[in-house]
C-alpha cells in the first residue's frame, strides 16, 4: 500500500532530468539540471569573488582602512576560518593547498545549500562527487610519490608487517582505491538522502507541506550540507598531509 502511494504522487521529483538533447559524435548527449545548477553555482561564486577582490583591493591600495560593509566583514570571517582550518589540517603545507581547499569548500558548501534557491543540489548527482574525490585522489599520490622514497613506499605498503612479507600489500591497495569511492559516496549519499526526503514531503503532503517544511530546509540544506562540506575537506586534508609524510 505504502508503494502504491508513492507512485500515486505524480508530483514527486529528485531524479536528474535531461532539459536539452544534442548530438555528440553520434550519441545522444543531455544537458541537465545539474548543468544547470552547476553553472548557476559557478556564476555566484564568480560574482562573489569579483565583489570581495575589489574590496580587499581597496583596502590594500589604502583607500579605507578597514572594511566598512557588512559584506566584507563576513568575507574576512569566512578567509580566516578558512586559513585557520587548513592551517590546523595541513601545518606548514597550508600556503601550498590553501586556495585549494578554499575553493572546495565553497563550491561544495553552497552545492549543497543551492536546495534553497530552487535548485537541485549538483552534489546530489554522483557524476559531481566522483570527480571532486578523483581530484584529491591524484593529489593525494602524487604527493605521496613526490615526498617519499620507493622503500618508503613499499614499506608503507606491506604496513604492518615486515616489508619482506607482502601480505598486506593487496589490502592496502584496495584500502587506497577505495579512498575515493568512500569520499564522493559519502557526500552524494548524505546530499541526495536530503534531496528525496524533502521531494517526498512536498511530493506527497501537498498543499499541507506550506511553511513548516523551512524547519526540515534549515537541517538538510544548511546544517546537514555544512557539516557533509567540512567532513570532506578535512578528509582532503588528512590524506594529502598523510601522503606527504606530515602526520
Amino acid at each position: 500500500m505504502g508503494y502504491g502511494l508513492l507512485l500515486s504522487a505524480d508530483n514527486i521529483d529528485f531524479m536528474v532530468h535531461g532539459l536539452v538533447e544534442y548530438s555528440f559524435f553520434g550519441h545522444k548527449v543531455y544537458i541537465t539540471n545539474t548543468h544547470v545548477s552547476i553553472l548557476i553555482v559557478m556564476l555566484i561564486l564568480m560574482i562573489f569573488s569579483v565583489i570581495a577582490g575589489r574590496g580587499f583591493k581597496k583596502a590594500l591600495d589604502g583607500e579605507q582602512f578597514a572594511p566598512q560593509s557588512g559584506f566584507m566583514n563576513g568575507v574576512e570571517l569566512l578567509v580566516e576560518f578558512l586559513m585557520n582550518t587548513v592551517k590546523g589540517g595541513m601545518g606548514k603545507s597550508a600556503p601550498i593547498f590553501f586556495n585549494y581547499i578554499a575553493t572546495l569548500f565553497c563550491f561544495i558548501l553552497l552545492s549543497n545549500i543551492s536546495g534553497l534557491l530552487g535548485l537541485r543540489p549538483p552534489t546530489a548527482d554522483y557524476g559531481v562527487t566522483l570527480p571532486l574525490a578523483l581530484i584529491t585522489f591524484t593529489i593525494i599520490h602524487y604527493s605521496e610519490v613526490r615526498f617519499n622514497k620507493p622503500a618508503q613506499l613499499w614499506k608503507d605498503k606491506c604496513s604492518p608487517l615486515p616489508p619482506w612479507l607482502p601480505i598486506w600489500l593487496p589490502i592496502n591497495i584496495i584500502s587506497d582505491i577505495a579512498v575515493p569511492i568512500s569520499l564522493s559516496l559519502r557526500l552524494f549519499a548524505n546530499v541526495l538522502s536530503g534531496t528525496v526526503m524533502m521531494a517526498l514531503i512536498y511530493g506527497l503532503l501537498g498543499w499541507i507541506a506550506t511553511g513548516w517544511p523551512a524547519a526540515l530546509h534549515v537541517y538538510f540544506d544548511l546544517f546537514s550540507g555544512a557539516i557533509q562540506t567540512y567532513v570532506f575537506c578535512m578528509l582532503t586534508m588528512t590524506y594529502i598531509s598523510s601522503a606527504r609524510g606530515e602526520n
